[in-house]
């Protein structure tokens, strides 16, 4: 069901796809689907560190559940970008506690300022417990990975001793033991 008032939009339907940590499918009573693109967080790309994590952490917030989305923009790809509320959990918020999304500085404004300044301390708070991407002191923002950051991310990673297990390489500590990091940010290490 889709409801407008003062230029906002409500979107009430199940979540029946999960595209990433920051964009779901929701199914209205009507049976239209919309693709919402949540607002005032930005996740990993699927490439990216902890990107297939953030995925699963929004998947557990939202999949199959009934949510309330409140939008007042469309994007360029023709999704409503919204806040996305299950069960009374802000499921955008607790991406970003999880430390599985960044809070959007870019599009701050653009969002009432208390939610804005809420993100802002949730990412912070996240950060300094070094939850999920924030393990890595390399965390890069999706946008700039997309523009090509991933190639001096991953350089910077190998001159460090760092890796990722997705990247197919294989890294040393400090003292000498091979180790690959998983998607939760723990390193694996590997048989002498």
């Amino acid at each position: 069901m889709l409801h407008s008032t003062a230029g906002a939009e409500t979107i009430v339907g199940r979540v029946v796809g999960v595209a990433d940590g920051d964009t779901i499918t929701v199914l209205d009573a009507l049976k239209h689907q919309h693709k919402i693109r949540l607002s005032g967080i930005d996740a990993p790309e699927g490439g990216q560190a902890f990107g297939q994590r953030s995925k699963q952490t929004l998947s557990d917030c939202a999949f199959g559940k009934q949510a309330v989305v409140e939008g007042d923009k469309t994007d360029r790809y023709g999704r409503t970008v919204g806040r996305v509320v299950v069960a009374g959990v802000d499921c955008n918020l607790r991406q970003v506690e999880l430390g599985m999304a960044w809070h959007y500085v870019k599009y701050a404004s653009e969002r009432p300022a208390a939610e804005s300044k809420t993100y802002a301390a949730a990412e912070a708070k996240a950060r300094a417990a070094k939850l999920g991407l924030w393990v890595d002191p390399h965390a890069m923002a999706p946008g700039e990975w997309r523009d090509g950051g991933q190639q001096a991310h991953a350089a910077a990673k190998e001159i460090s001793g760092e890796c990722d297990c997705s990247s197919g390489k294989v890294c040393t500590g400090k003292r000498g033991g091979s180790y690959c990091l998983n998607d939760a940010g723990n390193k694996k290490y590997l048989p002498k």
